[in-house]
């Protein structure tokens, strides 16, 4: 008999999720959202926050997600949301070089339960003609901006525009009633340069995300940033979330330090009652309801259910 959760008992709270939908390329969709879901929840992951990035890549680039693509998108995330609520919230992703779709899709998200803007790596966060309306209108709804980040960029990569800690650091200084939440400190490059880089702006938070985990990364970032600007996270790979999760017991953090980077961050980076009914059940052992029956691709928009 299951009696605690693997990643140890205190709550938790991922907030860099990923989920998938009947229009990307993968046909296992829908067994790839459940095993999410009960692999967090046997972790003890009480919400997730996930966003769908466009087809992801299937009918138009994942970085560069066309207005349709990510409409759809965004339509199917609030709606997995929904269905598997409160476990479960939405980012609305937007691909800021179409300027006003973006400002709609944001609008329109939020309006429908959305708790946060999730930029990829459509456009560098040093070209302010673009992102600067985004970063206004996360300052204006008061929510965060989840900024996925290639550690210490040194050269471009194919199919993407992506940013690095130093880049993010001169947007975030241009807007300093804006949150960010810079992604992927655990995956994506050199990631030693990215607490230097954003050590002096207080609305940077860093999370834990990625596919790595390098013995010294969390004792480095927290002697930069400090245990109230760093978030536990998985991104799209849940093993090496509870790596870190293990790993973090190890590096000299007192209970309220180790409570804030599993979930008390979260509560303060987003809008105030994201996770109060997700962090009043209880964790138990077996599955909650609400996540025992996986989402069937129905988006529930205005004028009916959308294939």
């Amino acid at each position: 008999m299951i009696n605690a959760p693997l990643g140890g008992s205190a709550p938790l709270i991922d907030p860099h999720a990923h989920f998938h939908t009947p229009w990307t390329n993968r046909g296992d969709w829908q067994r790839y959202n459940q095993s999410r879901l009960q692999a967090g929840h046997r972790m003890g992951v009480r919400c997730h926050v996930a966003s769908i990035l466009g087809s992801w890549g299937h009918t138009s680039p994942t970085y560069f997600a066309s207005p349709d693509d990510q409409t759809r998108a965004n339509a199917a995330m609030l709606a997995l949301a929904t269905h598997h609520a409160p476990y479960v919230k939405a980012f609305v992703a937007v691909n800021p070089n179409f300027r006003q779709h973006a400002l709609d899709e944001i609008a329109q998200g939020l309006a429908r339960g959305a708790v946060g803007i999730k930029l990829a790596a459509a456009r560098r966060t040093t070209d302010f003609a673009v992102l600067d309306a985004v970063a206004e209108a996360a300052a204006a709804y008061d929510v965060p901006i989840l900024q996925h980040i290639w550690q210490h960029r040194r050269r471009d990569w194919p199919n993407q525009d992506a940013s690095d800690g130093a880049e993010l650091a001169a947007l975030a200084a241009r807007h300093p009633r804006t949150r960010f939440l810079l992604a992927h400190i655990g995956g994506g490059g050199d990631w030693a340069h990215t607490g230097p880089a954003v050590a002096d702006l207080p609305n940077i938070v860093m999370d834990l995300s990625g596919s790595g985990i390098d013995r010294g990364m969390m004792d480095e970032v927290l002697r930069w940033v400090g245990p109230q600007r760093l978030l536990w996270a998985a991104d799209l790979t849940l093993c090496t979330g509870l790596t870190k999760l293990r790993a973090l017991a190890h590096v000299g953090l007192s209970e309220d330090e180790l409570a804030d980077i599993r979930w008390r961050n979260a509560e303060r980076l987003f809008p105030k009652g994201t996770f109060t009914a997700a962090l009043d059940v209880p964790w138990q052992a077996t599955l909650p309801a609400a996540l025992t029956t996986p989402w069937d691709g129905a988006l529930g928009m205005p004028g009916g259910v959308h294939s």
